[in-house]
């Protein structure tokens, strides 16, 4: 007799991908709130510095790597 979807019974992915969108929707609250606050503007110049500073490092990882290949 075939499964019916909807009889509950989750796999160990489902359950990660669970926890991941509430990880997320916390988050997005967090930022929500903090967006409407003036931590805004001092949040805004953190995530670009950080950005720059990850966008450096994913380039050397990118050109080390290249040799393993």
């Amino acid at each position: 007799m075939p499964r019916n979807s909807g009889e509950g019974d989750r796999t160990e992915g489902d359950v990660t991908v669970l926890y991941w969108t509430l990880i997320f929707l916390v988050i997005a609250l967090v930022a929500g709130v903090l967006g409407f606050s003036g931590v805004a503007s001092a949040a805004s110049g953190i995530a670009k510095i950080l950005f720059v500073i990850f966008l450096v490092l994913f380039l050397i990882s990118l050109v080390a790597g290249r040799g393993w290949a």
